[in-house]
């Protein structure tokens, strides 16, 4: 968070708060399974309807959740961090990312946006060069496994260095070691036709892609609209003599393109004094040298995020203040992107915001910021960001206060729907200053602020800062948020900012969702959301009446939810799911509550570790009023629904989830069912035309959860079979828990149906000790219906060997090619060319490891038929053995189109069906090719 002389930084130990005068980086970061980033839709039957997050016209498919080849390993956190610092699985969304470190390795997905793709956006980290100046490389993408283009990377504008006594600055050399800020942005339109919906595009490291490593973390997807055209009443800054130079930037400027500043700054008053437009055409515009943009009362418009660059290049290194690229007063500024070649937050590194605002009833919309100080520093009265995004920001996304431009107010201000990914301080803040202190001591104060808005944002991975910090004023609202994956500081939190800020007198914090965050900066083992006045580094000030509400916190690298001293927080409704460690926590460590007081009601912890805790109060002066939590048994206890337990083996009903109700049978960010007349709790539930209790669970989000309580007939391992329909394929969509919050089943996957009423049979293994118990369905990504899970004996365990492995085939028809049979999706598959047995499809494990049993599959839907089969293994690739020898196999559809194949165990490299008849179709056809280690 960009701030003046002698705000001091936040979290720091007391010693070194006193030593510095200019904010440090800061905030928090976790990890868990990673949840696939994708853009919310409108709530429809079947999808999740909370709110939380920005609706967004691109879809982010996550590296870890793509297919990977050629021998690309997936990396993810796996334990809290023992140390204070940080690396790129805690700075990667879902905390976790790709690397490519081969040539032939790479990362693939299926476009099931159902729409085309023209435009991508990838995040990635390449090494730093050992001077800490950064490199070049190229990547390449493949459109359906055909070259379509390289990738421009670098790493000019990442890699910092926190060894040495550089911790949390943007000290550059690789000498002092600890590295962090290890992901880069970048952007290209498609070339060529655009991907079809269920075309793959994958990045591959190839021959002349010479970085040493590619980590890639995310691929953003999507089809922009074409550029707009010039409005009416407008002047474009071309008139003015603005000069666009689209060469490639690539982390820094092209040194031949023309300054278009004094051009610009020319047209812009003209704008103001005709009353007119300022247009920017499409093309990238340079602002050379310190100075900004001055703008009052105008409308800036460009022809779209993806066609409209202003880019300011600084000649580095820097020792002259820089402006922000615009100075806006009252202004609208719309559909354009700004981005620079600033390396650092830092003066020297040309470090300058993007958008410094104020004045009255001010819009953003549309803009996307990179590679500045921070993307909008605003404050005034009834001003909107809205539509936005903020990716790579080298200090605060969206930071709403009082001071911007000299103002000395911040109110009715609204920051709504806007996407914040890789931010060096806070991802969104409300920041209310109470007073600043210049060169002589001298205090300017300013006036509190109140009724500020954030709502429907969605922010990811921070490498250093909150998700959202709320800094004092007054009547501030937070609600329906999205944060995820802090890399070492709290997700979201509501306190005061040091001792030159206001108190907070009131706030809404309602609806959020914080998964995978708070962190271990300075080894403070921080919370995923903390109310209170120490989140800042300081202990002191006024945080009274913070009403927390019905938020979802999962995941957290540390405790749940945490308190400092604060008075009259309501904490209700709120659920916090499987923590690193506490639950609710009242004074964690470094978070002192000598006082304070909180109404804590209604509240549901799940998933806790082996010594964890639900409720802990360390203070002896902090009242903490309890009431109707799941700790305590409070309110309508949790039990069976229809009083019997259902019996495993079994069917369990999707709709018969535990009573209990909120918190304590299951856990929903909203009510959306229409089956109330079944249970007066319908919550998510619908009538289904799938077979058995006539309703299905819809509705389905991230965060969210239902208990079943069962009773085991026997310990043993069983096989899950969950009859599950979705419009689009859903990667890690569910898994099952039980009373100690461990995973029984991996994350399970729910292949596109095509309809919200399309039923399939997905399967996964878990083991269960007799007796009854209670399991959790958590649905870890929405999008998915659930009709029932089917529980049976005798399941085998164990791992799919084959799942994501390289693969290869005799022949194919059309699209239905081999490596449709490790993708997880029992809808797609591979078709052999017509009339020409044998056939064979086969899959590459990489080494030689022992399984003893194939699973194979249809489509779901398809009618039952007969294959004649063989399983061949080799070691080599070329001299295959008889492993089970041929037999006439049926698909049927009452088992799932499911045919397991047991033998005697046996070690091989490469694992092949060689079909020799099939009375469904004149083809050899397989769905999934599943080997299994047991």
């Amino acid at each position: 968070m960009r701030r003046t002389r002698n705000v001091a930084a936040r979290c720091l130990p007391k010693v070194l708060v006193a030593m510095l005068a200019a904010p440090a980086l800061a905030n928090a970061a976790l990890a868990a399974p990673a949840l696939a980033h994708a853009a919310l839709a409108p709530a429809a039957p079947g999808i999740a309807a909370s709110g939380a997050g920005a609706t967004l016209p691109f879809t982010s498919y996550e590296a870890e959740a793509g297919t990977l080849g050629g021998g690309a390993t997936a990396v993810s956190l796996t334990a809290a961090p023992s140390t204070q610092y940080s690396s790129a699985a805690l700075e990667a969304s879902g905390h976790a990312y790709v690397q490519l470190s081969g040539t032939g390795q790479s990362v693939q997905w299926t476009n099931g946006t159902g729409a085309p793709i023209s435009a991508i956006n990838v995040r990635v980290s390449i090494p730093d060069s050992a001077n800490g100046t950064g490199t070049t490389a190229t990547l390449d993408l493949y459109v359906d496994n055909t070259f379509r283009q390289a990738l421009n990377l670098n790493s000019k504008q990442s890699w910092f260095y926190e060894g040495n006594n550089n911790y949390n600055g943007s000290d550059q050399n690789p000498a002092d070691g600890d590295p962090r800020d290890f992901f880069d942005e970048f952007r290209t339109f498609v070339t060529g036709t655009p991907i079809a919906p269920g075309s793959t595009l994958t990045l591959k490291r190839d021959a002349a892609n010479n970085a040493a490593f590619y980590d890639i973390d995310t691929v953003d997807v999507e089809n922009p609209p074409a550029a707009l055209a010039q409005p009416a009443n407008s002047i474009s800054i071309a008139s003015c003599g603005a000069v666009a130079d689209n060469n490639p930037t690539n982390g820094s400027g092209d040194s031949s393109a023309v300054d278009s500043t004094a051009a610009i700054q020319n047209c812009v008053n003209q704008a103001q004094s005709q009353h007119k437009t300022l247009w920017i055409p499409a093309g990238t515009f340079y602002l050379k040298g310190t100075t900004g943009l001055q703008a009052n009362g105008i409308t800036i418009a460009g022809a779209g995020m993806w066609y409209s660059t202003i880019y300011r290049d600084v000649p580095l290194p820097n020792n002259t203040p820089l402006a922000a690229l615009f100075n806006l007063t009252s202004c609208t500024v719309q559909n354009f992107h700004l981005d620079s070649d600033a390396r650092s937050r830092a003066m020297v590194d040309g470090g300058g915001g993007a958008m410094d605002t104020t004045g009255t009833n001010w819009v953003a919309n549309g803009i996307w910021s990179q590679h500045v100080e921070s993307g909008f520093w605003a404050s005034g009265t009834g001003g909107t960001v809205e539509n936005s995004r903020l990716t790579a920001i080298w200090a605060d996304g969206i930071n709403l206060n009082n001071v911007s431009l000299n103002n000395s107010v911040g109110n009715n201000l609204t920051a709504t729907n806007n996407f914040v990914r890789g931010t060096g301080d806070d991802g969104m803040a409300i920041n209310s200053v109470n007073y600043n202190t210049d060169s002589g001591d001298n205090r300017t104060y300013y006036t509190p602020m109140s009724h500020i808005t954030m709502t429907h944002n969605t922010i990811v991975a921070p490498w250093g800062g909150k998700g959202i910090g709320i800094y004092g004023g007054s009547d501030q609202d937070v609600e329906y948020n999205s944060i995820s994956d802090t890399a070492r500081y709290i997700g979201l939190g509501a306190g005061r900012f040091g001792v030159n800020g206001n108190d907070l007198l009131g706030a809404t914090v309602n609806g959020n969702v914080v998964a995978r965050s708070g962190g271990n900066a300075y080894s403070q083992g921080q919370p995923a959301l903390h109310v209170g006045n120490g989140g800042d580094g300081q202990n002191v000030g006024v945080v009274d009446r913070v009403s927390v509400t019905n938020n979802t916190v999962t995941g957290a690298l540390y405790d749940g939810i945490g308190f400092s001293t604060s008075t009259n927080t309501l904490l209700q409704n709120n659920t916090v799911g499987s923590p690193w460690r506490n639950g609710v926590v009242i004074a964690p460590p470094f978070y002192p509550a000598p006082s304070g007081s909180a109404t804590i009601t209604g509240n549901t912890v799940t998933g806790l570790r082996a010594g964890a805790s639900p409720f802990t109060n360390n203070s002896g002066g902090f009242a903490a009023t309890l009431s109707g939590n799941s700790w305590q048994g409070g309110g309508t206890p949790e039990g069976p629904y229809g009083g019997t337990a259902a019996a495993v083996p079994g069917v369990v009903e999707a709709e018969n989830y535990d009573t209990g109700g909120q918190g304590v049978g299951y856990g929903v960010n909203s009510v959306n069912g229409t089956a109330n007349g079944y249970r007066a709790d319908g919550v998510d539930l619908e009538t289904t035309a799938d077979s058995g209790g006539g309703y299905n669970l819809g509705w389905t989000g991230g965060g969210q959860w239902f208990r079943y309580t069962v009773n085991v007939a026997s310990a043993g391992t069983y096989t899950l079979s969950a009859r599950v329909a979705a419009p689009s394929a859903v990667a890690g969509a569910l898994h099952l828990s039980n009373a100690s919050g461990a995973n029984l089943t991996g994350s399970v996957n729910v292949p596109a149906t095509g309809d919200w009423q399309l039923w399939t049979t997905v399967t996964a293994q878990l083991t269960l000790p007799a007796g009854q118990q209670v399991l959790t369905l958590a649905e870890d990504s929405g999008g998915w219906n659930l009709n029932s899970l089917q529980f049976t004996a005798g399941g085998s365990g164990g791992t799919n060997l084959a799942a994501g492995r390289p693969n290869g085939e005799s022949s194919h028809t059309d699209v239905y090619e081999s490596s449709n049979v490790t993708d997880g999706n029992q809808n797609s598959y591979w078709e052999s060319a017509n009339n020409a047995f044998p056939q064979w499809v086969q899959v590459d494990l990489g080494s030689s490891q022992q399984a003893g049993r194939v699973v194979l599959q249809l489509p779901g839907s398809w009618g039952a038929r007969d294959e004649t089969l063989s399983v061949l293994g080799s070691t080599d690739g070329s001299n295959f053995t008889t492993v089970k020898a041929p037999a006439t196999y049926t698909f049927s559809p009452a088992g799932s189109n499911t045919v397991t194949i047991t033998f005697a165990a046996s070690s091989q490299r490469y694992w092949r069906i060689t079909v020799t008849a099939n009375t469904g179709w004149p083809a050899a056809q397989v769905s999934e090719l599943q080997v299994w280690n047991r």
